[in-house]
């Protein structure tokens, strides 16, 4: 537009913020949206979709020189050959590590929509009624009453996957028929419902892969190779469903390369009034006004963009009057659980590579269930047969081993925890003065930790993964409790979060800064709590009711 002025800028085009372009836009708003990385283009860019391991030049394995080069990703599963060029490179965009925190990030057009896990679960009454039961942080401004319209609406559109549990700690959806369970996994659900009278379910995931066709997208193709893209759109992604949604109407322009360093805010009105942005290519400085904007950088990224902004007016940042801003960093804590083998099945095996997993719901300190912890956890895992890469130590050359894998081995069953942390005010990111980018743009310090109601909670979430297999006949259980670092989970939540009172929340319960209410927060960085189950699906719904607020309050004239 001409003079580069708007009417809505959206910071950030990945799960959040995909869907504030597209509510934006379909209500008549002339909207920018800026990435900081590249543009990858839905199918044309999905360069490595279509590839099998032998495709690859190390068969899509890690090199030494990637280690080198990413040592916070290799720290983890998403170091490797087949979507390196997906994730950020840790010497470009470093952070300092006050205590260690993995932080996995992408920096493109549709973000970590294209490399996201899928589980897509509701928060419950459970999560949102918990910090004012408990006396803990901050009480949510909104109840399931409030947000469950707003999730059917999303869910609706985006394609979710599930089987309808009638669970009052995991409420039910509008789902597309869920994806089957292996023969395994249905025995081992069974085991478990009757083992324990009921009080413990395995469900099938609850997954953003939609099993029939929805406009511009085909059902999973059962390939599970989601994070290299889909050329089939099976699932909801930015590229493959709110970008072309908000094309469609004509309101939309997207500008990769834009790294957002503030927003620009007027004190005298108390507005922001638009954005500076640095081209990360040409690293020219330009600016663009709007009447309405929406940070959805990502957590950690929205928190250094509020606290790089109208520091003027307060030395820490728009949005940083309550003492709250950069607190109360989350994520759920993983790498616990248990495995073993399920014999038997011999004859039975699965169809094609399904993109999704069992689930457990939470079930400890619920319905009179009492322990000397707080919240909870749920697990993630499934049941299949190993394939040719297992180990076969007595034949390990010739003829004999070339006939023991050719055929499946034996079944196996895990599953992993997904647990809670709470909301500690010390847990928190800051701006590091002393540390640049390659930008030249201060990065941030990050200091955050489990604590001891999160390393309690661990050994209940190991003892009772080894419990319900044992109980379900699986043989020979093993326990696994490793690297018990914030990070992991890719859920960064926190550091903006909403609330009651602007002396001790950034947001209100419209995701409004409560200093400036023209802008909104929709991305992990206002949630209050962080219950135990994935978030993303919470960004989605939060978001469309934002959108759908703002357009209200600026045809009043309120903002």
């Amino acid at each position: 537009m001409a003079d580069n002025t708007y009417d809505a800028i959206v910071i950030g085009s990945g799960i959040s913020g995909g869907w504030a372009a597209k509510e934006l836009t379909e209500k008549g708003l002339k909207t920018l949206m800026l990435d900081r990385g590249r543009n990858i283009e839905h199918v044309k860019d999905y360069l490595s979709a279509n590839k099998e391991a032998w495709d690859f030049p190390h068969r899509g394995r890690r090199t030494q020189q990637m280690i080198k080069d990413y040592p916070v990703l290799k720290r983890d599963y998403p170091l490797n050959e087949t979507n390196l060029d997906y994730w950020v490179k840790d010497s470009e965009c470093p952070y300092t590590e006050t205590k260690r925190f993995d932080w996995f990030r992408g920096y493109h057009v549709g973000g970590r929509s294209l490399m996201w896990g899928r589980q897509s679960y509701r928060l419950s009454n459970f999560d949102l009624e918990a910090n004012a039961k408990e006396g803990i942080a901050v009480d949510w401004p909104v109840r399931y009453n409030e947000i469950a319209p707003w999730y059917s609406y999303v869910e609706k559109f985006a394609g979710i996957s599930g089987s309808k549990e009638g669970l009052p700690q995991l409420p039910d959806g509008e789902f597309q028929p869920p994806m089957e369970m292996t023969c395994v996994e249905k025995d081992v659900a069974a085991r478990i419902k009757d083992h324990y009278k009921g009080t413990r379910h395995m469900i099938i995931g609850r997954v953003a892969n939609i099993t029939l066709p929805l406009p511009g997208r085909t059902q999973c193709q059962f390939r599970n190779k989601c994070w290299l893209g889909c050329p089939y759109g099976g699932y909801f992604s930015t590229q493959s469903s709110t970008l072309p949604a908000a094309m469609k109407t004509g309101n939309l322009t997207v500008r990769p390369w834009s790294i957002v360093t503030k927003i620009l805010y007027d004190k005298d009105k108390k507005r922001a009034t638009g954005v500076e942005v640095l081209d990360a290519e040409t690293m020219k400085t330009y600016e663009y006004k709007a009447k309405i904007i929406f940070l959805n950088a990502s957590t950690l990224n929205s928190a250094w963009v509020l606290m790089n902004s109208a520091t003027d007016v307060w030395p820490d940042g728009l949005g940083s009057s309550s003492g709250e801003l950069g607190h109360n960093l989350m994520d759920h804590h993983l790498g616990v659980g248990a495995s073993g083998e399920v014999e038997g099945y011999e004859d039975k095996y699965y169809y094609g590579r399904r993109a999704n997993g069992v689930y457990i719901p939470r079930f400890r300190n619920l319905f009179g269930d009492k322990r000397d912890y707080l919240r909870g956890f749920g697990y993630q895992g499934g049941g299949n047969r190993e394939g040719w890469s297992r180990d076969v130590a007595e034949l390990n050359i010739g003829e004999n081993l070339k006939e023991a894998l050719s055929v499946p081995g034996h079944w196996r069953m895990g599953i992993g925890g997904f647990g809670e942390t709470l909301p500690y005010h010390e847990n928190k990111a800051s701006l590091d003065k002393n540390k640049k980018d390659k930008w030249g743009l201060n990065v941030l310090a990050i200091d955050a930790e489990l604590k001891e109601n999160e390393l309690k909670m661990r050994k209940d979430m190991q003892q009772d993964a080894i419990e319900m297999l044992e109980a379900a006949g699986v043989k020979n259980v093993k326990g696994h409790d490793s690297n018990p670092y914030l990070g992991r989970g890719i859920h960064e939540m926190g550091t903006a979060r909403m609330g009651k009172d602007p002396k001790t929340s950034v947001l209100n319960k419209w995701n409004q800064v409560w200093d400036a209410m023209n802008v909104f927060v929709t991305d992990g960085s206002f949630m209050v709590s962080a219950a135990c189950h994935n978030p993303s699906l919470g960004y989605m719904a939060f978001t469309a009711r934002a959108a759908d607020h703002a357009v209200a309050e600026l045809k009043k004239g309120n903002i």
